[in-house]
């Protein structure tokens, strides 16, 4: 068995040490959030936080992050009003959504780490998720707007 802390709560599950995160989520946690897109980090689908920092989930074997904090969309805040999901929201980033909650947790963690990016920042820590329906001058507005409130 493996205990890996998700969310704020230790969870236990009987998975291979190679796993990979993303599956351990989805498939044994229930945690849906996390996308499956490319399998190979390109996208960003997957992203959720370790320990504060961004990762693709689908490059980390579930077994590495035992003794470090998983959180995931569904724990980013339980009731949906983080202040990028709130942006979001507000400016009606999504089209199909799919690639929503990895490019929210990228937002995230920018935020976390810089407060105040400029949209020069902003770019550069989002151009490794991909969006398919192109809402990336949206994405950039939500950012900037989670960050400065206009």
């Amino acid at each position: 068995m493996l205990a890996i802390n998700v969310n704020g709560e230790t969870r236990e599950i009987d998975a291979p040490d190679d796993m990979p995160l993303l599956w351990a989520l989805r498939d044994m946690l229930q945690l849906n959030g996390a996308k499956y897109g490319c399998g190979v980090g390109l996208c960003g689908a997957c992203t959720v936080h370790v320990d504060g920092e961004a990762v693709r989930s689908c490059m980390v074997s579930a077994s590495s992050v035992a003794g470090r904090e998983v959180t995931t969309i569904e724990g980013l805040d339980p009731a949906g009003d983080h202040r990028v999901q709130q942006a979001w929201r507000e400016l009606n980033v999504p089209q199909c959504g799919y690639c929503q909650s990895g490019q929210i947790m990228q937002a995230a963690a920018l935020l976390a780490e810089n407060p105040q990016p400029s949209d020069e920042e902003i770019l550069e820590a989002m151009s490794g998720n991909v969006c398919r329906c192109g809402c990336y001058q949206r994405i950039v507005d939500a950012v900037r707007h989670a960050s400065t409130g206009i």
